[in-house]
């Protein structure tokens, strides 16, 4: 299994082409796959920092992080991604693990996070704690989820 390649970027930082592929991989998984109409472009994107998993130069892994304050009050990761034909290998775990060290140095202290429902569990075996009843966001069900 080959290991993935993290960068972290502010979205100014964010070339044309790596923009262009976050927004085609967020758009495949979250519009087309999950069949779910939605604006993914909420105007959060110049908040947040964006954690990019390559594979040979191949955007394969992605997800949002935001300080504490500008997405909930806590510090909170969203829009996590991995490629349908990458899935199998794990890198899911890889992702959510650096976007967890991400929050670390910047001393952002607790992540809170709206969680697709159907994962809870993966988001447990990261040590989140479900911390609200479900419900919708988007039509899908969601539950808020926190690690301290």
């Amino acid at each position: 299994m080959t290991t993935l390649e993290f960068k972290i970027k502010l979205f100014n930082e964010l070339s044309v082409h790596e923009l262009y592929e976050v927004l085609k991989l967020r758009s495949e998984v979250f519009v087309v796959e999950q069949n779910c109409v939605y604006l993914d472009t909420d105007g959060n994107d110049e908040k947040a920092l964006h954690l990019l998993g390559f594979i040979n130069d191949k955007l394969v892994a992605y997800a949002r992080v935001f300080g504490p304050g500008l997405y909930f009050d806590n510090a909170s990761i969203g829009r996590v991604v991995i490629h349908p034909k990458y899935r199998m290998y794990g890198y899911g775990n890889d992702l959510l693990r650096e976007a967890i060290q991400a929050i670390k140095k910047i001393n952002a202290g607790a992540i809170t996070i709206s969680a697709q429902e159907y994962l809870e569990k993966f988001y447990q075996e990261h040590g989140f704690k479900t911390v609200s009843v479900p419900y919708l966001e988007d039509g899908i069900p969601h539950i808020e989820m926190l690690l301290e």
